[in-house]
């Protein structure tokens, strides 16, 4: 090839250069919804104008600048970057329209993903509400707490009302669901409640030692015992620990609301636990009975239960033990149902007296008067409880399981309610 065509082909490779240069085919336009990377180039009473990269700028209308805070528009400068939302491409100026505000959404998005995995509480204010629960406000974005994760009013007054007096209030949540695709995003109150209750708890019981005695409100009562609440968080009295005497459900003794002193009985550190007791806090009827009672001894009881063979009997300060059947009126019922009905009080006198195995026996069949002289006439026992007593017919000796059950100190096995 010469040196002429040399020189006549360089211009058309120089020129072809050039015109791929003037090309960006990376380059694309900006569509509605997509979140860019924006530089601000002029800040006006009315409008940010920015570039992000487009063959037009993009501007900021004054709609977007009065969503913003006082605080973060003044913070805003030339030559800052700031994300933008491209609401339209192309509106009917043909300006390019864009939001900083949906922008930095973007991020609250992000953040609240990361509180999904994290678990981390926030705070919320509520806004309003509809039929499915409270409407609430988080950053720049809107969330939704559902009726059943509300726990900061009650619902089953009047719900309306219930609702209103809730809008303004701040609330502690935990982010349950979130769907940036469909703008959902979900909080619970509830279970921020019951993780700080969790972290209450375990602050408590590294504080409590086995052995203190505090006070607390009572909060539930359950068959198995009652829920009392200390310092913030709830332990339980186990039922047997409730009264020396037998407690067939705690309601009969104990009231929603009402404050009590307690003794910690068990600590469970792992499982983060709280065992409590009542009744070590109450004299046990067994520790002097041996001086206040004697065989022989007419005394005033009520039946805390009725079996096939007989009637447990309480007396008034809990100590409590067995009328059996063969001990009723005059020991010749064949059933102990017709005769005493539980809650039933009843005058009777103590058959045997064995306080070193907490059993006591009771029995009708020694008369239950007292004499002209205000003294017990017991028929073969005077009151004194001398060997009279002892030589007394007490009938057939009931079986094994007649007593009250024994109270030992053995740990009682809890469990928490939701």
């Amino acid at each position: 090839m010469s040196e002429t065509q040399d020189s006549n082909t360089q211009p058309e490779e120089n020129f072809e250069e050039m015109l791929a240069s003037s090309f960006d085919f990376s380059y694309t336009p900006p569509r509605r919804g997509e979140i860019r990377e924006a530089t601000i180039l002029q800040i006006d009473e009315r409008e940010i104008i920015v570039d992000l990269g487009a063959k037009q700028d993009g501007i900021v209308p004054s709609q977007d600048l009065e969503r913003m805070d006082d605080a973060f528009r003044e913070s805003l400068a030339t030559g800052a970057s700031v994300p933008v939302y491209v609401v339209n491409p192309r509106d009917q100026n043909e300006n390019l329209i864009v939001s900083i505000n949906m922008g930095l959404q973007r991020y609250d998005w992000e953040k609240a993903r990361e509180l999904l995995s994290s678990q981390d509480a926030v705070d919320v204010k509520v806004s309003g509400y509809n039929k499915g629960g409270a409407l609430v406000r988080w950053n720049r974005l809107e969330g939704f707490i559902p009726s059943s994760h509300l726990v900061s009013t009650n619902l089953s007054v009047d719900r309306k009302e219930a609702m209103t007096q809730l809008i303004g209030n701040t609330l502690g949540v935990k982010v349950i669901e979130v769907d940036q695709d469909r703008r959902r995003l979900i909080f619970s109150e509830r279970e921020a409640q019951r993780e700080w209750r969790a972290r209450r708890k375990a602050k408590l019981l590294a504080e409590l030692n086995v052995g203190d005695v505090v006070n607390g409100v009572v909060t539930g009562l359950r068959d198995f015992g009652a829920f009392v609440n200390i310092g913030g968080a709830d332990g339980l009295i186990h039922v047997s620990e409730l009264a020396w005497h037998r407690v067939d459900h705690p309601r009969d003794i104990l009231h929603i609301g009402e404050e009590i002193e307690v003794y910690v009985l068990n600590l469970d550190r792992q499982t983060n636990r709280i065992a409590l007791s009542r009744k070590r806090l109450l004299s046990d009827p067994w520790d002097d009975a041996q001086y206040r009672y004697h065989e022989g001894q007419l005394v005033e009881g009520y039946v805390t239960n009725v079996v096939d063979f007989g009637a447990f009997v309480a007396l008034e300060d809990g100590l409590e033990g067995l009328l059996h059947l063969s001990e009723m009126g005059d020991g010749a019922l064949k059933e102990p149902y017709s005769y005493v009905q539980k809650g039933d009080h009843l005058s009777l006198r103590i058959s045997h007296l064995e306080p070193e195995k907490r059993r006591v026996g009771f029995t009708q069949r020694w008369g239950t008067e007292l004499g002209e002289d205000g003294e017990d006439q017991a028929r073969g026992v005077n009151a004194s409880g001398d060997d009279a007593a002892a030589e007394a017919k007490t009938g057939e000796e009931a079986p094994t399981n007649e007593v009250a059950p024994d109270v030992d100190d053995a740990p009682v096995d809890v469990s928490e309610a939701d």
